[in-house]
């Protein structure tokens, strides 16, 4: 398996957000192996580069394609999406022309079935990254309005797949209960790039840290992400109130419905000094924010997810505090490598920060196990590279190997 391999890489995301991340990453690390990626999509998230360059410093912002611009009501979306499948076998099939794939790998999208007829066209294998229940979440978000088709269509893709990767076991698990063969189901979570939280990015931390100006014994517990109500960043507040936890500070490191209520409800309670709000901060700049911290904060997630900053703050060192639930544990080792605390449960929140806040030295010994989880178990994305490859390598017929 040390040739290179030709790769067509699909998917149909317009945001420039965690599914963008992912992307990207992925892409890189195959390659930065040498591998040749051709990225077929509507809003590429790569530059097309052979490899790609880890990012230095904050680049201006681009101005948003039409594509991402584009906004209508959820049934005329839902109907482009299942047009948009004209579109993306034709890019594909202008990609295999150039150069013809050694296999395609697809990330799951909603009434997305392009991929799997272009793959059975070619006669290669198709590889389908699952990120979440698809059908499932637009359901309970009320924005689904071709239910029957898209239920129909996601079971004929996960079914016809030659590998399913799903982010989490516990995603897997229901994959297989939609139609997915469990032979051909595989688990490849999120990863990170550690070699971004080097000497460098130590460097710019303590100048991130300085520039914060927080009182000499104070521990950061720092939140990155999109701030929704549902992750319950209140109860934060809540805690902050204790005597024990008076050095506790919250750094926010993004935007969100939840901010400016929870910073007034931080005010309201005489604490809203203790509350850092960074707004976005560029990936670019992330990896010494992330540093900047004493520790790293999941309030809340959803009950399959691999979340990206979970890696980023292993990556980093920093001990994670994060909800104790099936997908979560398939990482985090509690009082190990990490931090887990029941759900929604405010006293067991209190009982995991106190932990941190009162025993520095304990938090970073929590935080070195994670990382050294994070390279034993080789949770990078060179890591999920190797992983894609030795999965393409045993669906090829035996004389191609």
């Amino acid at each position: 398996m040390n040739e290179p391999r030709r790769i067509l890489y699909h998917h149909r995301i317009r945001a420039d957000d965690g599914q963008a991340v992912h992307v990207r990453e992925l892409i890189a690390a195959l390659r930065a192996a040498g591998h040749h990626v051709d990225e077929c999509a509507l809003v590429p998230k790569t530059n097309g580069a052979k490899t790609a360059a880890i990012p230095t410093a904050a680049g201006p912002a681009r101005r948003p394609g039409f594509w991402q611009r584009l906004s209508l009501p959820r049934a005329a979306v839902e109907v482009l999406e299942i047009a948009y499948n004209q579109k993306g076998r034709a890019m594909l099939r202008a990609a295999a022309r150039t150069q013809r794939p050694d296999f395609l790998y697809e990330r799951h999208a909603l009434h997305c079935r392009a991929g799997l007829d272009v793959a059975r066209e070619l006669g290669v294998p198709l590889l389908l990254e699952v990120n979440s229940p698809m059908v499932d979440e637009m359901q309970k978000l009320g924005s689904l309005r071709f239910r029957r088709r898209a239920e129909a269509t996601e079971r004929m893709v996960l079914a016809g797949a030659d590998a399913v990767l799903a982010v989490t076991q516990v995603l897997a698990e229901l994959l297989v209960e939609r139609g997915a063969v469990r032979e051909r189901v595989h688990v490849i979570g999120n990863g990170a790039v550690p070699e971004r939280y080097g000497a460098d990015a130590r460097t710019a931390a303590a100048a991130v840290r300085q520039r914060w100006q927080l009182p000499a014994k104070a521990f950061a517990l720092g939140f990155v992400g999109y701030m929704r109500p549902w992750h319950r960043l209140d109860l934060v507040l809540d805690a902050m109130a204790r005597p024990e936890l008076r050095d506790l500070v919250l750094v926010l490191m993004g935007r969100g419905p939840a901010l400016e209520p929870l910073q007034q409800a931080a005010a309201a309670r005489g604490c809203g000094a203790r509350v850092l709000a960074l707004g976005e901060v560029p990936p670019a700049l992330l990896p010494a924010h992330v540093l900047a911290c004493d520790g790293a904060l999941i309030p809340a997630i959803n009950a399959y997810a691999s979340p990206l900053k979970l890696f980023d703050s292993l990556a980093a060192g920093v001990p994670t505090l994060a909800p104790d639930q099936p997908n979560l544990r398939e990482t985090i080792v509690d009082g190990d490598n990490g931090l887990l605390f029941r759900p929604g449960d405010p006293e067991d929140l209190v009982r995991q920060l106190v932990r941190l806040v009162a025993d520095r030295d304990f938090a970073q010994r929590i935080g070195a196990a994670g990382l050294r989880s994070l390279h034993q178990q080789r949770w990078t994305w060179a890591g999920n590279a190797e992983r894609v490859l030795a999965i393409a390598d045993r669906l090829r017929p035996a004389g191609l190997r």
